[in-house]
């Protein structure tokens, strides 16, 4: 209690940090607060009418979107046009050689993509507003005619959007970092004290256990996010030797580094495409009746076991997929030869090249299936007695950013204290962050 206490003195005593802090949580706060106001024309009266399952998929986008998305809010499709606009301009930075030379071009570059990004989020918001309002908000709920309500929503959800990102770029510059990913979090974060009672009631009713299996699900829960830790840091260490070099009347080189492979190197991107794709049959059955079978409403479910098996399947596939866009074996051992560097025992060129590759292949497998395993936790969770509203807090997206951003912003604050020559946050040891371009904070940077 102690060390907590000195390290928060000196985290206050330091004035550049402190700002930045109280700048963090203030425009959090302004987000938080958008998450509550209504749409124009909407009558939120009727919408708590609404009535959901709590098995749909769009409550896993509620949560993203920090429970503004079933409240019709101005931030009701918060960041995730940006993210998708994100993935997109970077995929294109791999397969249009007109996108690879803008990243080759350094800041200027950069610019270019942001700017890209920027305008395709506005495409794209515009598009998910306009569907939005068509599925989303009630008849009941609109006091306005149409097609004014629609085109006054759709003006307002892409300002609300585009203002979001706004804050996330703030919080990026003059808060601690992080930015999109903190507003992702302080949503999911949102929703979870509304969890935790819904889960007590259950659990405290006559038919629900008592404290004792609420009790067991917390510890489960505890061992669940230590699990997601282990494999957000999970790294496998590639020794890499440098050759001596003799510079004036110095010697030089001959030290012995290695690259840290990680396990997890696609970080939540599988997640986030396969359950892109798992939005495929729920929009199938809205928009073509006709074809709404068994399957498709299963699908439509994410307790069922079709959509489970599918989901990690998908994620497994996607994992590949994605590392091996990520992870340049081949440009790994040109900069290793080029630097004078070698693998004890492997030959430079080709077959660094090989052995890498094969490493990732070896680590990459294990990781897709921990991350499968983690993604379908809160149907296990729901399918063992768990209240659904509680459950998504087991596993998911969810959980791999909270671990991950959670690591980040630490070592963010770490970093300000060891600069300025107090003691970190731990006792021994560092706080490790996540260090791979494949997380959610990775694209916000390099495209999101």
């Amino acid at each position: 209690m102690k060390k907590l206490i000195t390290t928060l003195t000196n985290i206050w005593k330091i004035e550049d940090l402190r700002n930045r802090i109280i700048t963090t949580l203030l425009l959090l706060l302004i987000y938080r607060i958008g998450c509550h106001v209504v749409l124009p024309g909407v009558n939120p009266d009727a919408l708590a009418t609404k009535s959901s399952d709590g098995n749909s998929i769009l409550d896993l986008i509620n949560m993203f979107a920090g429970g503004s998305f079933s409240r019709s809010a101005i931030f009701a499709l918060g960041v995730m046009p940006y993210i998708s606009a994100s993935i997109v301009v970077q995929l294109l930075g791999i397969a249009v050689p007109a996108f690879q030379k803008m990243q080759k071009e350094g800041e200027s570059g950069r610019k270019k993509m942001n700017q890209i990004t920027r305008y395709l989020t506005l495409a794209i918001t515009l598009v998910q507003a306009v569907a939005y309002v068509k599925t989303q908000v009630p008849a009941e709920a609109k006091t306005l005619a149409e097609p004014l309500f629609t085109v006054l929503s759709a003006i307002v959800l892409t300002a609300g959007t585009l203002f979001v990102m706004w804050l996330g770029e703030k919080i990026t510059d003059k808060g601690i970092g992080n930015g999109i990913s903190l507003i992702i979090m302080a949503g999911i974060i949102a929703q979870l004290p509304a969890g935790i009672v819904a889960e007590w009631g259950s659990r405290m009713s006559p038919s629900g256990g008592g404290p004792i299996p609420l009790l067991l699900e917390f510890v489960a829960l505890f061992f669940v996010v230590i699990f997601a830790i282990l494999v957000v840091q999970g790294i496998r260490k590639v020794p890499v030797q440098y050759a001596k070099k003799i510079v004036g009347n110095k010697q030089v080189g001959g030290v012995r580094q290695y690259i840290p492979l990680k396990v997890n190197a696609a970080g939540v991107m599988p997640i986030i495409f396969a359950q892109a794709i798992m939005f495929l049959p729920m929009a199938l059955s809205q928009f073509f009746p006709n074809l709404q079978s068994d399957f498709l409403t299963s699908l439509s479910n994410y307790t069922s076991v079709a959509y489970n098996v599918t989901f990690a399947v998908l994620i497994i596939a996607f994992t590949f997929f994605y590392t091996a866009i990520m992870v340049n074996p081949q440009q790994m051992s040109e900069d290793m030869k080029k630097n004078g560097g070698f693998i004890p025992g492997v030959k430079p060129g080709f077959d660094t090249n090989i052995f890498i590759d094969n490493v990732i292949s070896r680590i990459t497998f294990p990781g897709a299936i921990f991350i499968a395993v983690i993604a379908i936790m809160p149907a296990l969770a729901a399918k063992v007695g768990v209240n659904n509203q509680f459950a998504h807090f087991y596993g998911g997206t969810s959980l791999l950013i909270l671990v991950g951003v959670v690591l980040d912003t630490l070592q963010q604050i770490e970093s300000h204290l060891l600069m300025r020559h107090y003691d970190g946050l731990m006792k021994t040891g560092r706080v490790k962050g996540r260090s791979t371009a494949a997380t959610v904070e990775g694209i916000d940077q390099s495209a999101i």
